[in-house]
């Protein structure tokens, strides 16, 4: 009893809050007293009244003076209000392909729809029921039919994090069969909801059938022509025995490589298989790895997958420029030549020949030095998107001429400053690592003094003197006319890649910002009226969405021309369409289709002109959610023991619902809830001084004075 009145009392606990003293209140209560009492003592008619009108007729206006004082006075109303907020239980579903491998998938679903009913009927009252479905990706509630055609099963555990970060979780009830084949370990994910317990309800057999897969295969989703690529096949083989079996690689039905394979150890072996291809043929390529078959396999299926390469026919041409031999040179073009779409050559300025032919970017190493103006004047005119190095031996003169926006200071003082990166840039991503390794980069030498900047549009590195971070850019990009191009004011940058590889053993943050900084330089600008985008690859259970937009001469997007579509497969069977209007865009639903190579053309016409757009994708026979032939309840096991939650097999759900009534942890919690308002908004405060006016003039009216 005495527990309920000490709750009832703290729901209703309130402070006021004034912008003056409280005590401020009595001396106008005193004024507002004195004030009604000596205007009816004025009077005649009032000694006349009766005593009890008299009393009444002062207080009214004395408490109508004071409350009007109170409302003038300004006051908040600052109340407590405890609330209990239900715990929060989180049924997350797998819902992709791999659900139907085994052979009681279809007493799966129903399983899975009576433990959704036994959790409402027995916990329906007690918890926020909430459910969530993962495979592609996470979303709440949607349809489970098992077609997601991966498993990124950690995006589960992320949504719940993010949406529920802060909230009373109570825990989570986790049904899967455990194989993972996108994305991280979800085990490491699932860590991250401390003190949440995570129940998990196994689906499918977890005893290792006979069987030998192809696992991955590593290739680079790019080529060029003539040249060599490598391919890493992988290769996991259960209970298969002492043999030898071939891996073979195949292209338009013909066997281009092969190579063989031994198991020893009879139980649980891994392979792994390289091979090295030649980039024969322009365009998107299909390949195929296949493993021989062994005798009384599980599945056949995985024992063949296909990898596409887009072989192409040059690679992007990168001309690095110095006036004099410098380690930065060195080391730019050690991180440049790492990317295989770069062809890098470094020259001295002196000895270049200014052959421009297929050149995509120039990186200019402290301009100015052992040039003349005419090298200055003839780069400026080729509109190339270009890297200038600012060192301090870089003249005023030479940096005004690049019109590149800055206006540096006078004389020969150099000045070292160390950078920190914008966290508001936008052009390209830049991640944790590269952000970090900027705090340890030694500092660039540069002209003393600051700089003015008139023309600087993206800043993505910031000038620091110790803690102190200027308003100068120490990079930074913009633009002269469409031609993009980049600054970095200072020169030591091979300290910087000596500097992270001394602390770190790697230069992962160096290799990020000279190659994002160059591959943003040199990729052209879309700058086609007509625009086309989808992916170059599907699977067959995936819906091929292709979307569309068309730019006017002011290079705003409009729909009023129509944009026809014609796809075409690998049978020369042409299927015609056209665009929907999607917001400010076009929008082409082509539905599931078969595996193959499709072609595609696109035509609209506006203003007398035509403009057409051409391309290919494939569309994959085998999915990853066919590889994985038996469950991985391990990891279900693992990730419930970590966060003491429970394990059970699908089958025995009853059993774990049981125990996630009997947990004493998942329960309410209760918390405060502040709220301040102004007391004048309290409507009872008007009603109040209504009633002592009312009763006023109702005495005097009873009284006859008007």
């Amino acid at each position: 009893m005495y527990h309920s009145f000490l709750v009832l009392y703290l729901r209703i606990r309130m402070i006021f809050t004034p912008d003056i003293s409280l005590f401020w209140l009595i001396p106008w209560a005193i004024i507002s007293f004195a004030l009604a009492f000596y205007l009816y003592s004025k009077s005649e008619w009032y000694n006349e009244l009766h005593f009890a009108w008299k009393w009444i007729l002062r207080l009214s206006r004395s408490l109508s003076l004071f409350i009007i004082g109170i409302l003038l006075l300004g006051l908040i109303f600052q109340a407590f209000n405890y609330k209990k907020e239900k715990p929060v239980f989180v049924t997350l579903i797998d819902n992709s392909a791999s659900m139907r491998n085994y052979a009681d998938s279809n007493r799966v679903l129903s399983q899975i729809e009576e433990v959704r009913k036994k959790l409402k009927t027995q916990f329906g009252d007690r918890f926020e029921l909430v459910e969530m479905s993962v495979g592609n990706q996470a979303q709440f509630s949607g349809k489970i039919d098992f077609s997601a055609t991966n498993s990124a099963l950690e995006k589960g555990f992320e949504k719940i994090m993010m949406d529920y970060y802060n909230r009373n979780l109570g825990g989570v009830l986790f049904i899967s069969d455990g194989n993972f084949n996108t994305g991280s370990n979800p085990l490491y994910t699932s860590a991250k909801l401390n003190l949440t317990p995570i129940f998990t309800l196994g689906v499918g057999d977890s005893v290792p059938k006979r069987d030998h897969y192809i696992k991955n295969i590593s290739v680079n989703e790019v080529a060029f022509l003539k040249n060599k690529f490598p391919v890493e096949v992988d290769i996991d083989a259960i209970k298969l025995g002492k043999g030898t079996y071939s891996v073979s690689i195949s292209k338009g039905g013909k066997t281009i490589a092969s190579k063989s394979i031994s198991y020893e150890k009879g139980q649980r072996e891994f392979k792994q298989v390289a091979f090295e291809l030649e980039a024969d043929q322009l365009g998107f390529n299909t390949y195929s790895v296949s493993i021989s078959k062994a005798e009384n396999e599980y599945n056949y299926e995985n024992n063949t997958r296909n990898f596409y390469i887009e072989v192409l026919d040059s690679k992007s041409k990168v001309v690095i420029l110095a006036g004099a031999p410098h380690p930065d040179i060195a080391a730019l073009k050690d991180v440049l030549e790492e990317n295989e779409n770069f062809e890098v050559k470094s020259f001295l300025a002196k000895d270049w020949n200014k052959d421009m032919r297929n050149v995509d970017l120039i990186v200019w190493h402290e301009p100015g030095i052992s040039t003349d103006a005419s090298l200055l004047k003839f780069i400026s005119d080729q509109n190339k998107p270009t890297l200038f190095i600012l060192g301090p031996n870089t003249s005023n003169s030479v940096i005004q001429s690049l019109s590149i926006g800055l206006n540096t200071p006078g004389g020969n003082k150099m000045d070292e400053t160390q950078g920190t990166v914008n966290k508001g840039f936008q052009p390209f991503e830049v991640s944790e690592s590269m952000t970090k390794a900027f705090e340890y980069f030694p500092p660039l030498k540069s002209k003393f003094g600051s700089i003015g900047n008139s023309n600087i549009q993206d800043i993505l590195v910031y000038q620091r003197v110790g803690n102190v971070v200027k308003k100068d850019p120490l990079v930074y990009f913009s633009k002269k006319g469409n031609t993009k191009f980049g600054v970095i004011y200072g020169e030591g940058l091979w300290r910087w890649k000596m500097n992270e590889f001394v602390r770190t053993k790697d230069i992962a943050g160096f290799r990020e910002f000279i190659q994002k900084t160059s591959n943003y330089l040199s990729v052209k600008e879309n700058t086609s009226a007509l625009r086309v985008t989808l992916p170059n690859r599907f699977t067959k259970n995936e819906e091929v969405i292709v979307n569309a937009s068309f730019y006017n001469e002011s290079m705003a997007p409009i729909t009023t021309p129509k944009i026809q579509f014609v796809l075409k497969d690998e049978k020369g069977k042409l299927s015609k369409m056209e665009f929907a209007t999607y917001g400010e865009g076009y929008k082409l639903s082509l539905g599931k289709l078969s595996p193959g190579k499709y072609e595609w053309t696109a035509t609209t016409s506006h203003a007398g002109k035509t403009y057409s757009k051409a391309g290919a994708f494939f569309v994959e026979n085998s999915t990853l959610e066919g590889l994985d032939t038996y469950a991985n309840h391990n990891l279900l096991v693992e990730m419930a023991d970590k966060s003491k939650g429970k394990f059970e097999q699908l089958a025995n759900y009853s059993k774990l619902i049981d125990a996630i009534g009997k947990r004493d942890d998942i329960s309410s919690v209760s918390f405060k809830e502040t709220t301040y308002e102004d007391l004048i908004d309290y409507k009872w405060l008007f009603f109040l001084l209504l009633f002592f006016l009312g009763l006023e003039w109702f005495g005097r009216r009873i009284n006859g004075i008007y």
